[in-house]
């Protein structure tokens, strides 16, 4: 069966930068592209009517043009669909194998990152969702991935280490560690905390050992220290493609679907960022 990647568009620069993501990413893993465009019911007056229609269905084609042209050889469908965005998209992406939509929108996908609408999207439909400021100037051959040891950078570890591996590209990951909050007037514990740090880190990386031996291939540089994920993740996405968070976290990733870390990670970061949802929560 082959799978398929959904992404939501609707005529705003972020979506095309979506369409243009998603059209290379079907590309790799060999699947079709299906091309969501949301619209509300049609009006009373039957000459708007028909304008509206135009507007969308030349939303549809323009969508499909940059999707040809980034990718010539995938199936390509594209569908205008009537309601709500987010639950016309949930409904499109329930087969999906990913999820690909813009940072901001317009009309239908207005407020994907900001509102309730990506609420109800990031992290919590089936498949890793990714998020689409703008288009690539230039592609590093890097992927950034942010680990915690917790269960759902576990996640998002596999399909970082997956990408990575479709890609041929090479993988950083990240351990932000904060400290404690009676750290900065505990001048007296530093060594106990630099010991707490140690341990950490060798607990995380003994984590790794898995995917590292099941992808030897892959170049993989590890980076622990102590500060922000949001800050961290979001300056090495300087010189990354893509950016890997698990949809929710412990410690200092926790709740990067609907929390602090994941909104700050998607308003900050200057590549896509793929939000992953832990496998039980699908």
């Amino acid at each position: 069966m082959v799978p398929i990647i959904v992404v939501g568009v609707d005529g705003s620069a972020p979506s095309l930068a979506a369409v243009e993501y998603a059209a290379e990413d079907a590309a790799r893993r060999h699947a079709a592209l299906r091309i969501i465009h949301a619209r509300s019911a049609a009006v009373r007056d039957a000459e708007l009517n028909a304008v509206q229609e135009r507007h969308h269905q030349d939303v549809l084609a323009e969508a499909q043009r940059r999707a040809w042209e980034c990718a010539p050889d995938i199936r390509i469908s594209a569908q205008l669909v009537v309601g709500p965005p987010a639950e016309r998209l949930r409904e499109a992406a329930h087969d999906a194998e990913e999820v690909v939509i813009g940072s901001r929108g317009k009309g239908g996908f207005a407020g994907l990152i900001l509102g309730s609408v990506s609420l109800s999207m990031v992290g919590h439909i089936p498949g890793p969702v990714v998020v689409v400021r703008k288009p690539a100037q230039r592609i590093y051959g890097r992927l950034v991935v942010g680990y915690d040891g917790g269960d759902e950078s576990e996640t998002a570890l596999e399909f970082a280490f997956a990408e990575a591996d479709r890609r041929g590209a090479r993988l950083k990951l990240v351990y932000a560690w904060e400290p404690p909050s009676f750290a900065a007037s505990a001048v007296v514990y530093g060594a106990l905390l630099q010991q707490l740090f140690d341990e950490r880190i060798a607990s995380v990386w003994q984590r790794l050992t898995p995917w590292t031996q099941k992808y030897p291939h892959i170049p993989v540089e590890r980076v622990a220290t102590c500060g922000h994920p949001v800050f961290l993740l979001s300056e090495e996405s300087r010189t990354a493609d893509l950016v890997v968070v698990g949809s929710r976290g412990r410690g200092t990733l926790a709740s990067t679907a609907l929390g602090s870390v994941g909104h700050g990670l998607l308003h900050r970061a200057h590549c896509p960022v793929a939000v992953v949802a832990e496998e039980r929560r699908r």
